[in-house]
C-alpha cells in the first residue's frame, strides 16, 4: 500500500499526479500544514525537517520524504518502463536534467517568495528579495518556454514524469509570480494542467 501524508497545494501533486498516470494504489492522508502541527514531536519522527509530503510503501518498509525522489522511485518500482527513457541512454540524462532543474533551479526561488512572507509579514517584508526571487523564477520559466518550442512535452512527442516534476513548479510560477506565466509556456501548461491525472491529484 501506497500512502501519502500531504496538504493540498503542496508538493505531494506531484507523486500523487504520477499514480493518478500510472494507475498505481494509493490513499492520502490529508494533514495540518500549520507550523505548530508541524513542530511537533510525532510529525518530526516522521518527517524530520516538518516538511510534506511524505510517502510510505508498506510493501518495502520505505519512508521518503522528497517529492521528485519519490516520483523516480514509483516509476522505477512500479511503472513497468513508463513515464522515463531506457536508462543509460542520452535520452534518460535529458530527462534527468529536467526533473533536477524542476525543484532544485525552478522551484526553489518561488518557494522561497513564499517563506520569505511567511518569516517576515507585512512592513517586515524586504522587496528586494522577493524581487529577485521572482526574477529567477521567471527567468527559470522562460528557460522552459525556450526549451518546449513546438515540442508538445518536454522531451518531444511523449509525456513523461519530467513533465510531472516541471509540472508542479510552473503551477506555482503561475500563482506567485507577480507577472504570471510567460506567453511561451502558457500552452504548455494548458496541456499538463488539463490532463485528467493532473485534475484528480489537485482537486
Amino acid at each position: 500500500m501506497i500512502r501519502f501524508y500531504h496538504a493540498p497545494g503542496t508538493r505531494g501533486v506531484r507523486p500523487i499526479w504520477l499514480c493518478e498516470e500510472l494507475g498505481i494504489d494509493y490513499e492520502v492522508e490529508m494533514i495540518e500544514f500549520t507550523q505548530e502541527f508541524r513542530a511537533t514531536p510525532e510529525w518530526r519522527r516522521i518527517s524530520p525537517l516538518g516538511k510534506v509530503p511524505v510517502l510510505v510503501d508498506t510493501a518495502n518498509d520505505l519512508l521518503m520524504y522528497e517529492s521528485c525522489a519519490m516520483v523516480q522511485y514509483l516509476i522505477d518500482c512500479y511503472g513497468e518502463g513508463q513515464l522515463q527513457p531506457m536508462l543509460g541512454t542520452p535520452e534518460h540524462a535529458i530527462y534527468q536534467q529536467w526533473n533536477w532543474f524542476a525543484e532544485s533551479t525552478f522551484a526553489r526561488p518561488i518557494g522561497e517568495i513564499v517563506n520569505h512572507s511567511r518569516e517576515f509579514p507585512g512592513e517586515k517584508r524586504i522587496p528586494a528579495v522577493v524581487a529577485e526571487m521572482q526574477n529567477r523564477g521567471e527567468q527559470c520559466a522562460i528557460a522552459v518556454g525556450d526549451a518546449i518550442g513546438d515540442k508538445a512535452f518536454i522531451l518531444g512527442d511523449d509525456f513523461s514524469a519530467a513533465d510531472i516534476n516541471l509540472g508542479y513548479s510552473i503551477m506555482l510560477a503561475d500563482r506567485f509570480l507577480p507577472n504570471g506565466l510567460p506567453e511561451s509556456i502558457k500552452p504548455y501548461w494548458q496541456r499538463l494542467s488539463s490532463r485528467p491525472g493532473f485534475i484528480r491529484a489537485t482537486s
